[in-house]
């Protein structure tokens, strides 16, 4: 890949368009662009390497999965039985 300068353009997520547009290289640090512009509403944002965030909502159920999961002490878990038994099937004799 050539060599990134001030003023290219790159595909970028856009923070406030909440998508991927074409973005300006506005700032570079060791090589890489570091800030960049969006072509489209002219926000500056640091360069997110065309990752799109998590939303909020998926963000809310990992954290409650993991209060769920802070509740539940290990010793626990080893002391509870695996599950409730099924009888066994009685054989018919004929």
């Amino acid at each position: 890949m050539s060599e990134l300068r001030l003023g290219d353009v790159i595909d970028d997520y856009c923070i406030k368009c909440r998508r991927l547009t074409n973005h300006s290289i506005v700032s570079i640090v060791s090589g890489e662009a570091a800030k960049v512009r969006c072509r489209s509403c002219y926000n500056d944002h640091d360069y997110r390497r065309e990752q799109i965030p998590p939303s909020k909502k998926d963000l809310k159920k990992a954290e409650l999965f993991k209060e769920v999961l802070g509740t539940i002490s290990p010793d626990a878990m080893e002391e509870a039985p695996a599950g409730p038994r099924r009888p066994r099937p009685r054989r018919l004799r004929g």
